[in-house]
């Protein structure tokens, strides 16, 4: 500890004993609560069959999301499977999915479906051993299921290359740890009137300050926010993510927190970072929204087509939003077949009317879905 006074704010005499001053973000809190409203409005309105697609594309979103912000990069197609099937929602085709996977939506599934059960150390340790099924963290044997010890040294948040490391964060030490996670469990399952929003981002916060496990702090941390999240909803069903968000924002989430964590008990900065992630977060589920019902209305127009698995799974990334133009050259790299069978399976779109053609020709030429003329997918 520096003698001009602690460098982390769980040093400081008062901690933990928030502090942040609430008539600077209730204009934020009003604004992200008009956003969950909206998007809750139009959610209503489609049916329960679109909500689940739509609740679906979120839940693996967040999970993919939560573990690249570690930089873990899960099987998309792995996780939505897992997904659906815990769901109950037919998607086709099941990809194969592996125990990672499996215990990463284990823990996303438990912290928002179950919102309203009380978070105890069991509950933590559960989600911690379904993160790391095998005891290893990379290379690393870790403490699975149960608070840190510290063996090998006080827990660091460090980068850069070994031997010019630079510490952004040091954590409580592990005979601390049963009484700060005891103060922190009691607050989290009390009833104390406080904007669930508010909540949401004080636990988010507290968590990942903690640091109690040996890895994984960040990912409990993000799932227990979307926990306070769904509580603030009253809905287990998200159609939003703050993770997929937060990690469009990776750098500024870093930056925000080790700000926060070497100031004062005041994180009215923090929650208004928080609160402005979230907002951006809910706007983007609007986008995530308009790709399930554009999808779904594709499919209902073209419901007596018969497609080959190749040509099904190109369409429904055309509809899932394309990166780039579509050529016959990336059908047959993406559909893993030859270029000859690539452009059979274009022709026979062309000549159905699911595709057309754009660009100058020849090689320039690429594909896109027919529009409606009122811009639905045709």
């Amino acid at each position: 500890m520096r003698s001009h006074g602690p460098t982390y704010i769980w040093q400081a005499s008062d901690w933990p004993h928030w502090r942040y001053d609430l008539a600077q973000l209730v204009h934020q809190l009003a604004e992200v609560s008009h956003a969950q409203g909206r998007l809750m409005g139009r959610l209503a309105d489609i049916g329960v069959t679109l909500r689940d697609q739509a609740s679906l594309a979120t839940l693996t979103n967040d999970v993919v999301k939560t573990s690249e912000i570690e930089g873990e990069h899960l099987d998309t197609g792995s996780v939505r499977s897992s997904i659906a099937r815990r769901m109950g929602v037919d998607i086709g085709a099941l990809a194969p999915v592996d125990r990672h996977v499996e215990g990463v939506v284990d823990m996303v599934l438990d912290a928002t479906g179950n919102c309203h059960a009380a978070l105890t150390s069991e509950r933590l340790f559960g989600w911690h051993a379904a993160l790391f099924p095998g005891g290893y963290s990379g290379l690393s044997r870790i403490k699975v299921g149960g608070w840190r010890d510290d063996a090998a040294g006080a827990m660091q948040v460090v980068s850069g290359p070994i031997g010019r490391q630079r510490v952004h964060y040091e954590a409580p030490p592990s005979e601390q740890l049963v009484a700060q996670c005891t103060l922190f469990l009691e607050w989290a399952n009390a009833s104390a009137p406080l904007p669930p929003l508010i909540k949401a981002g004080l636990a988010h916060l507290w968590l990942v300050t903690l640091h109690p496990f040996d890895d994984g702090n960040g990912r409990i941390a993000r799932a227990i926010g979307d926990l306070f999240l769904a509580r603030a909803d009253a809905s287990p069903q998200r159609f939003y993510s703050l993770s997929a968000q937060i990690q469009r924002d990776r750098k500024a989430y870093y930056d925000i927190l080790e700000k926060t964590q070497k100031g004062s008990l005041d994180v009215t900065a923090w929650l208004a970072w928080f609160l402005t992630t979230l907002h951006r977060a809910i706007d983007e589920a609007q986008h995530t929204l308009d790709t399930v019902l554009t999808r779904t209305r594709f499919w209902q127009r073209w419901s007596t087509a018969t497609l080959n698995e190749r040509q099904v799974k190109m369409v429904n990334r055309l509809l899932d939003g394309f990166d780039g133009k579509l050529t016959s050259s990336k059908w047959a790299a993406i559909a893993k077949c030859s270029p000859d069978t690539a452009l059979r399976d274009i022709s026979d779109l062309l000549v159905r009317g699911l595709l057309c053609k754009s660009g100058a020709g020849g090689r320039s030429t690429s594909y896109a879905l027919n529009a409606d003329d009122d811009g639905r997918s045709s």
